[in-house]
């Protein structure tokens, strides 16, 4: 079509290529308008500087929700569905287009268009790097210049037909969806799908953190959107627990203790999970707080307080046995270590003792005649023999700790035996078995003097 249409909007051309289907679309804040357009220098050549399709994916913006390029939105919202525009704009409209273009050149590279920038506006960015990375694109920024846009709209979306995200959404609507979400979390928590219920639990809860950072600390609405996070918080632990994530319960009950330190059901829920990661100290803390708070669940907390005693004891027995069977696989080990050099010693000793033989023969041989020189040698031989067995025998008699409770073992196995004959003792005084738990820590003691004389080295000196 030649004729050419002037908006109401200073700056702007508008010339219909191909005219759309059915009447004017109505655009309510946070429609979602889905496009195609290319953008064209105005010179001879009319030199096209982007293609959306090109990059393989159409365009999208939201009306409302302040697009850099704020005339996009003035072009797009005189267009019906289906309809292919053309559309001139001044450069007081297009100062922004190397920014819009970089970003949307960067998503269809797969790349984050935020990635590298600093915390300021996109203009400083690009005065702060000189560049945009496109020299096309650079040539706008230098000198700003009249665009040429066509359009095609493909797409004009009902702002409640699709999920919307919490930038697009202003106070009221926030506080209108955050019921929603909660109704559905319940409702997926009876079907037991408690991932997805936590989802919900966890998107209302962020909606009405929102709504909170812009009101004054303090005052009504921000203590009153404070109360109305923590049921929605408690559902979110619950389904935590149920999925069995234990420390992510732990982080959001204790931030929500921290405000709000009378939420009973706050420190429940935390001594539950305490209790689930053998958090014994902290879990017996909390359920006390508990029943502090509220005395109509001591009978409760008594019940969870002695599941938490059995399953301390069932876990002590537990890791007894692991530690025990350790230490034994390590005996055994040390045992069969010390076979096989005792094994080689003796074949060391009858080896030495064939080769002194074939030596007595030898001499034996050259000396035929001088029997009194070997009888002397041969009583030599007797009392070195004497001497070494007075040797064994004396330092047997001084190795006191030489008896059934210590041999086998060396100090690394005795150390940790005390360490455990301790937690024994210590573990049958709370349960007030008095004699037993003095058994067990007489046999630590005997442990500790056979280390400390092993340690002074007085066990294997021989006057």
């Amino acid at each position: 079509m030649e004729e050419t249409y002037l908006l109401n909007y200073p700056g702007v051309r508008k010339k219909i290529l191909a005219g759309g289907r059915g009447p004017l679309p109505h655009f309510p804040p946070g429609t979602k308008l889905v496009f195609h357009f290319q953008t064209l220098l105005d010179n001879f050549e009319r030199t096209v500087i982007d293609d959306s399709r090109l990059a393989g994916r159409p365009a999208e913006i939201f009306v409302g929700k302040m697009f850099k390029m704020e005339v996009w939105e003035t072009l797009l919202t005189s267009m019906r569905t289906g309809e292919v525009a053309e559309f001139w704009c001044d450069a007081i409209h297009t100062g922004l287009y190397p920014i819009v273009s970089k970003g949307m050149r960067l998503i269809a590279q797969g790349k984050d268009p935020l990635e590298g920038q600093r915390h300021m506006c996109g203009m400083g960015n690009v005065f702060h790097f000189h560049s945009t990375g496109f020299p096309e694109l650079d040539d706008l920024m230098r000198t700003p210049q009249p665009l040429i846009f066509i359009m095609e709209l493909l797409q004009v979306g009902d702002p409640m037909s699709y999920h919307r995200e919490s930038w697009m959404m202003d106070k009221d609507e926030k506080l209108q969806t955050v019921p929603i979400l909660h109704m559905q979390g319940n409702a997926l928590v009876k079907q037991r799908e408690f991932r997805e219920a936590s989802s919900k639990y966890k998107e209302a809860v962020l909606l009405l953190k929102t709504v909170q950072s812009r009101e004054m600390p303090g005052n009504i609405d921000y203590i009153h959107l404070g109360r109305m996070i923590i049921p929605l918080e408690l559902n979110y632990c619950q389904c935590m627990l149920e999925l069995e994530e234990y420390y992510e319960v732990i982080e959001h009950t204790t931030e929500l203790l921290e405000k709000h330190k009378d939420c009973v059901k706050g420190y429940y829920k935390r001594a539950k999970a305490h209790t689930a990661v053998w958090n014994a100290e902290e879990a017996q803390r909390d359920f006390n707080m508990v029943a502090h708070l509220d005395v109509t669940l001591a009978s409760l907390v008594n019940r969870d307080l002695k599941d938490l005693s059995e399953r301390m004891k069932e876990k002590y027995w537990e890791e007894k046995e692991k530690y025990w069977n350790m230490l034994e696989m390590k005996k055994n080990k040390n045992e069969d270590d010390e076979e096989v050099e005792e094994q080689e010693r003796e074949e060391g000793k009858q080896e030495s003792e064939s080769v002194t033989t074939e030596s007595k023969d030898e001499v034996g041989k050259d000396e035929e005649g001088k029997h009194g020189g070997n009888k002397e040698g041969a009583a030599k031989v007797a009392l070195a023999e004497g001497a070494e067995n007075e040797e064994d025998a004396s330092s047997s008699k001084t190795k006191p700790f030489a008896s059934g409770t210590t041999e086998g073992k060396d100090w690394q196995q005795m150390l940790r035996l005390i360490m455990l004959l301790e937690k024994e003792g210590k573990f049958l005084i709370k349960e007030n078995h008095f004699q037993d738990a003095s058994a067990k820590l007489k046999e630590a003691i005997e442990y500790v003097d056979v280390l400390q004389n092993t340690v002074s080295g007085t066990d294997y000196i021989v006057v």
